[in-house]
């Protein structure tokens, strides 16, 4: 299938359109699409002689690229238009493009057409069209009625797909990545569904859902051009954006943060630029100074240039820091959630996610099926035999809320077995210390693979599946396998006297199981101390 897109942007391959342009080729899977960039092309304005209706039919006298590119036109079965919007219309060199169509139709007049047109010289009934285009603005709402007119009176009201994309500068800005990301998704899904035959309206909604709020939009306008319209009203006219965009970028940063109620200032000391800047957040939103600055609750010691390139992405935050590139004082904690704190807020952020459902478990899913077991000890053997049984029947029931780990899935052969062993006359004396032994076999051996039992527990609170390629989060995640794993291992030698002992074997799950009370307070403190101590030194 012959399928050409003409870039009508003046910044060619940069074009932030073309990003969407791309996304919704891939999806509709047009790998060989042919991308036309019509700046790069001579396309000489049409001179209105009608010489292709009279002298030369179907042929311009005009010698320049025109000609193979109505070619090109005439032989797509799928053509877009992906370009930005200029002043509410079609850039200049597009509207060269179609202006130039004129060959592409007969001179004389359609009868019925009750407004006036002219017939086609080819026939385009199978000839599909797209037209993808981003804007300046926050919504593409209310600023694409020109273009929709000009196309419709082209090819029709339905004679063509349109996506429209307010906030289409935000694209040239990788530090916004991750939303912007997430919409590319919705288009090419969007793609997708228009091979299978057309958008649906879910689809065709989400495309016109706002990246960021009109508020957070527009103060990242402002933002990226270090300009403050209600500070300096009266320097509108002539502004011109720092070469030194420091400044500019904690303001931006400061226009993502997401406030949670809390008060706190977060200093970055340029040490490349001698500067220091403050994000101050009142509980309510966030501002970034330079000037007056305060005492900081979060201090980040940082090259500018590396953490600009954090921000782009050229560079993983978790593994600068773990190789000590840049320094932290003060509350540590809120690195664990920078994603989420500097994260903007979107009109509906719901919508631009795919999957709601946590992608691992909290360890007590882990623990459930044993839990279970030891504290069913003190039970008749047969009953509790039948509750393991059962357990494990209806354990795979919680993977419906989330997905579960290789480890939960080896714990219920284990818990099968220890069950049948107790109802085939096993004594409970030597299967409860068993049971210990075996589930500190199963930990520890997390302890040895490429990400460590606990990790799969905690990563939720750490930026989800994330934090995996954080060489300091799999770091604090191996000594806390390590402590938990040699605790059940051991268990097994007090669990053998505890079984033993008339006035105490009832309690021996309860003994055991005590312990972790005060394992997982050190879990709470050292998965905080440990990185802060990491991140200062």
């Amino acid at each position: 299938m012959k399928v050409v897109a003409l870039n009508g942007s003046p910044k060619n391959e940069a074009s932030n359109t073309l990003r969407l342009t791309r996304a919704f080729l891939a999806g509709a899977g047009y790998s060989e699409a042919e991308i036309v960039n019509v700046y790069r092309l001579n396309v000489k304005p049409c001179r209105g002689c009608f010489t292709c209706w009279t002298k030369t039919p179907g042929k311009c006298v005009i010698a320049d690229d025109m000609a193979p590119l109505l070619d090109k036109i005439i032989e797509a079965k799928t053509l877009l238009f992906s370009f930005p919007l200029y002043y509410f219309s079609i850039p200049g060199g597009l509207k060269n493009v179609i202006d130039r169509q004129l060959p592409l139709n007969l001179p004389y007049m359609v009868p019925k057409a009750p407004f006036g047109d002219h017939p086609s010289r080819y026939n385009f009934s199978q000839q599909k069209r797209v037209v993808i285009s981003t804007c300046g603005f926050w919504t593409s709402q209310g600023n694409y009625a020109a273009v929709t007119a000009q196309f419709s009176r082209l090819y029709g009201p339905f004679g063509f797909t349109k996506i429209y994309c307010g906030q289409g500068e935000l694209f040239r800005a990788p530090e916004l990545r991750e939303r912007l990301d997430q919409y590319l998704e919705i288009v090419q899904k969007a793609g997708a569904e228009f091979k299978k035959g057309d958008l649906t309206t879910e689809t065709l909604n989400q495309t016109r859902i706002p990246i960021f709020s009109k508020e957070v939009f527009e103060r990242l306008a402002d933002a990226s051009f270090s300009q403050d319209p209600l500070a300096n009203p009266s320097n509108l006219k002539n502004f011109s954006p720092e070469k030194d965009d420091s400044f500019s970028f904690f303001q931006i940063l400061a226009v993502l943060y997401q406030p949670d109620g809390q008060e706190r200032v977060i200093e970055f000391v340029l040490t490349d630029l001698a500067k220091t800047y403050q994000i101050v957040a009142d509980g309510k939103g966030a501002v970034a100074i330079r000037e007056n600055l305060r005492p900081y609750t979060t201090r980040i010691e940082t090259p500018y240039a590396l953490w600009r390139a954090i921000a782009k992405g050229e560079v993983e935050g978790d593994l600068a820091l773990f190789k000590k590139k840049f320094k932290v004082f003060g509350d540590f904690s809120l690195l664990n959630r920078w994603d989420e704190t500097f994260s903007g807020a979107s009109l509906k952020p719901d919508s631009l996610t795919k999957d709601q459902r946590s992608p691992k478990a909290t360890a007590l899913v882990l623990f459930f099926p044993w839990l279970v077991f030891w504290l069913a000890s003190p039970l008749d053997p047969q009953i509790l035999g039948f509750l393991g049984i059962l357990t494990v029947a209806f354990f795979p029931l919680l993977w419906l809320m989330a997905k579960p780990t290789i480890y939960e899935r080896v714990s219920l052969p284990l818990i099968a077995g220890l069950s049948l062993a107790v109802l085939k006359g096993a004594l409970l004396g030597l299967v409860l210390p068993l049971s210990f032994g075996l589930f500190g076999l199963l930990w520890l051996s997390g302890l040895f693979s490429r990400i460590p039992l606990t990790a799969l527990y905690s990563l939720n609170s750490y930026g989800g599946e994330r934090a995996l390629k954080n060489p300091l989060f799999i770091r604090v995640n191996r000594i806390l396998t390590a402590v938990f794993g040699f605790y059940f291992l051991l268990a097994p030698l007090w669990t053998f006297k505890l079984v033993a002992s008339p006035a105490l074997t009832n309690f021996t799950g309860l003994i055991n199981l005590a312990p972790l009370a005060i394992l997982g307070g050190f879990a709470f403190w050292f998965q905080r101390w440990y990185p802060a101590k990491w991140a200062r030194s």
